[in-house]
């Protein structure tokens, strides 16, 4: 078997509501996706959702490494497309680049075998224990508890991920909304909460700890920035909760600093970090360091399919129950607050060609579809900085209304 080409198609579509976090409140319901498709010369196609800033790179890779290769061969030619990007750095678009072209080449090798990935990955268990994650600091008050209820009595979720980080007084009364939702399946559910690199360490530790005053909270995600291994121990270590990180690294050497100085208590793996190959070694890193992992969300959450082959394995998060852009179908169904993996052959992601015709976005895709356009919010890390009435104001439009960019750094707030 040889590769022959690839060919990528981007499209936009609407979210069924808006998504924001401490660095976006004001939200945004316009997205995006890149549809990858690898093809071979015996008509099996390797399909990856993703890339879409990086069709260039996915391209050249292509062309210069993968074309007339046995794609069955997935960790060697990894291995030499991380080769080829050893002088310009592995991070960044690059790795967006490679780990869609991984999970195309994966998707190949077990659609060749015609079985599912997760058991060419090596899986016996297709149940898969999952959270909701609500990315809803848009969302109001009144309709978080009902959100979460909803996850819990439709989709059986006993888990939920709330977005904390700018105003305390709202974080500690939300907690108990999400809280309260969940309980419509469970007596006590699992609370994580989700700061988005929002804190600095000490901010960290004080708003925190006044949290575990009133809540079992059951981790602290990305409480500090990313590269802050040092500031992330010392909120490990002065907390009750577990401190959940890693999911903006992109390699395992990216991890290592997380490794020798404990600095994470729960290890973020996600197929997006330089592909499945990568996340197997960082997974396979955390379980030598007796650190479990969480896998992040996907588009048709296909993380689950790697979930069975790894034994610290904890939990995977859901955004999204079920596709809502009509151009992806998965097999992969949430029931009963899993996720159970199906037995199509492949990644359990395939497409509706006809729909992606009519949605195939010509040129670039707009600038609020793309990677979040917010950057990050005055005052994170060093001071309290409220929802302006601008940013409350956006996230109470309704949906498919203008998204509204606050002009950080083009003028000062008097």
């Amino acid at each position: 078997m040889k590769v022959t080409g690839v060919r990528t198609s981007v499209y936009e579509y609407w979210m069924s509501r808006k998504m924001g976090d401490a660095n976006s409140p004001s939200g945004r319901d316009l997205s995006s996706n890149c549809v990858v498709e690898i093809t071979t010369d015996q008509g099996i196609t390797g399909i990856a959702i993703g890339g879409g800033g990086a069709r260039p790179q996915i391209q050249s890779l292509v062309e210069g490494i993968i074309t007339g290769e046995d794609p069955r061969q997935v960790t060697g030619l990894w291995q030499r497309m991380r080769d080829r990007a050893f002088k310009g750095g592995q991070s960044g678009i690059i790795s967006d680049a490679i780990s869609v072209i991984d999970v195309a080449l994966w998707d190949i090798k077990a659609k060749y075998n015609e079985e599912p990935l997760w058991k060419t990955l090596g899986g016996s268990n297709p149940y898969v224990n999952a959270y909701a994650s609500g990315m809803d600091m848009p969302t109001s008050n009144e309709n978080l508890r009902e959100w979460y209820a909803t996850m819990a009595n439709d989709w059986g979720f006993k888990a939920g991920k709330l977005k904390v980080g700018i105003d305390q007084s709202q974080d500690l009364e939300r907690i108990g909304l999400m809280k309260s939702g969940l309980e419509k399946s469970t007596k006590s559910p699992q609370l994580y909460i989700d700061a988005n690199e929002y804190w600095s360490p000490k901010q960290a530790i004080r708003k925190v700890k006044e949290m575990e005053e009133m809540y079992d909270i059951a981790w602290i995600e990305e409480p500090c920035r990313r590269w802050d291994y040092l500031g992330l121990k010392r909120i490990s270590d002065a907390v009750r909760a577990p401190v959940c990180a890693g999911e903006n690294l992109d390699t395992l050497g990216e991890f290592l600093p997380y490794f020798d100085n404990r600095s994470a208590d729960i290890i973020q793996v996600s197929w997006g970090m330089s592909g499945i190959t990568s996340a197997l070694q960082i997974a396979d890193a955390a379980y030598a360091m007796e650190l479990p992992i969480t896998l992040g969300g996907s588009t048709g959450n296909m993380n689950a399919q790697l979930a069975p082959c790894m034994p610290n394995f904890l939990t995977l998060e859901v955004q999204v129950p079920k596709a809502e852009d009509n151009v992806i179908i998965t097999d992969i169904k949430i029931k009963d607050g899993k996720a159970l993996l199906g037995n199509a052959p492949g990644n359990g992601i395939s497409i509706d060609f006809p729909s992606l015709r009519k949605s195939i976005k010509s040129g670039t895709i707009s600038y609020t579809a793309g990677p979040s356009p917010f950057g990050r919010r005055p005052g994170a890390g060093l001071w309290e900085y409220l929802q302006t009435e601008e940013e409350k104001a956006a996230a109470k439009a309704p949906l498919k209304s203008e998204v509204y960019i606050p002009p950080y750094g083009a003028k000062s707030d008097n």
